[in-house]
């Protein structure tokens, strides 16, 4: 059986809004790479919203969906970054990150209020965004002689790898991305090359 290596995420940010009795909630996505992303984006949305009462938060990160964090930015809690990420959850999307702006309207909403409205608002961002499907890829460095750049490129070729970048010298070094269901085939190959070196650098 083969292992799901794909997954869905965003292809840029997109926005939604919902209103509930005076109060007012944007909902911001973006496509996430990593965590240290995250203070930029709240920043960003800040500085749009500096007037805003509340900037809740929810993230999900890697492939395997093991990643999340939520902040209810003083929202009682549980009423604000888990309704957002189980929005995220309910359509299997990760390597987002979503900010939901609220303008107090007067009128406290109560607990279901603020949940449907966290929901709701992450929903409508979700409705804006264009959903893509990526496949999970292992990064691989390899160094070879420029004698063997001929079986290497034919290699490379064949399984159609994605080149991230190429260094042509007396000794070379390309950096491949290699889709993970290819990965034993690709390496297989590439390792019968005398003397070539494979080094793992992450997964993207």
């Amino acid at each position: 059986m083969l292992f799901d290596d794909t997954y869905q995420t965003i292809e840029k940010p997109a926005e939604g809004v919902f209103s509930d009795r005076g109060s007012k909630f944007i909902g911001y996505m973006f496509p996430l790479k990593s965590e240290n992303d995250v203070k930029a984006l709240l920043m960003q949305v800040k500085h749009e919203h500096p007037k805003a009462r509340h900037h809740c938060w929810a993230l999900r990160l890697t492939p395997d969906r093991s990643i999340f964090r939520l902040n209810d930015d003083g929202e009682p809690s549980g009423t604000a970054g888990r309704p957002i990420l189980n929005t995220l959850l309910s359509h299997n999307i990760t390597n987002v990150f979503v900010v939901v702006v609220r303008y107090f309207g007067g009128t406290l909403l109560g607990v279901p209020g603020l949940i449907n409205a966290y929901k709701t608002a992450t929903e409508e961002a979700i409705q804006q965004a264009t959903i893509v499907q990526k496949t999970v890829n292992d990064v691989y460095s390899i160094g070879f002689d420029y004698l063997q750049m001929n079986d290497v490129m034919r290699i490379i070729k064949d399984e159609a790898l994605e080149i991230v970048e190429q260094n042509f010298d007396n000794q070379c070094s390309i950096i491949l991305s290699i889709r993970q269901q290819q990965v034993n085939k690709a390496l297989g190959r590439l390792n019968g090359i005398d003397g070539l070196k494979v080094r793992f650098l992450h997964q993207n």
